[in-house]
């Protein structure tokens, strides 16, 4: 389980080193195989150990291709995954369509998210933490699904 939100560099070459307590998790899950694409429904990265990937990669490949919104989905979802691997120094070197997708620059954030891993523009995480901060305050309705949960 990823948990956290760590705030990190990436150096010139588009490496970013991944933090010791989210590494040793990815090298004993995955033995440092990771997948990252695009997150569809905002500008970040989705980091994924390998076989929590394949698992997904699983059920979205099965979803009805014919449908126009599925087919866009499976494009860009999987169309930018990329398998990476953590090098010896647990560093992982990002190709330059995913951080352009991002907006990816020096300052990082990684935020955990269960089984998945978010990798963020730091800039846009936080404009992205404070609107779903104001939202939250906000006398709205919670959906259904959140109205379940015992706090």
């Amino acid at each position: 389980m990823f948990r956290g939100v760590q705030h990190i560099n990436m150096d010139a070459k588009g490496r970013f080193a991944m933090p010791t307590r989210l590494r040793d998790p990815l090298l004993s899950v995955s033995e440092g195989q990771i997948v990252i694409t695009i997150d569809t429904q905002a500008r970040c990265l989705l980091v994924y150990p390998l076989p929590e990937w394949e698992r997904l990669e699983k059920q979205v490949q099965d979803m009805p291709a014919m449908k126009p919104a599925v087919k866009r989905f499976q494009r860009l979802f999987l169309g930018y995954a990329t398998d990476l691997e953590l090098d010896g120094n647990g560093r992982v070197l990002l190709p330059a369509s995913l951080r352009e997708y991002a907006g990816l620059e020096k300052e990082l954030v990684l935020v955990g998210q269960g089984k998945k891993l978010e990798l963020w523009a730091e800039q846009q995480w936080l404009a992205e933490r404070d609107a779903a901060l104001a939202e939250a305050t906000d006398d709205a309705e919670l959906p259904e699904e959140l109205m379940s949960l015992t706090l």
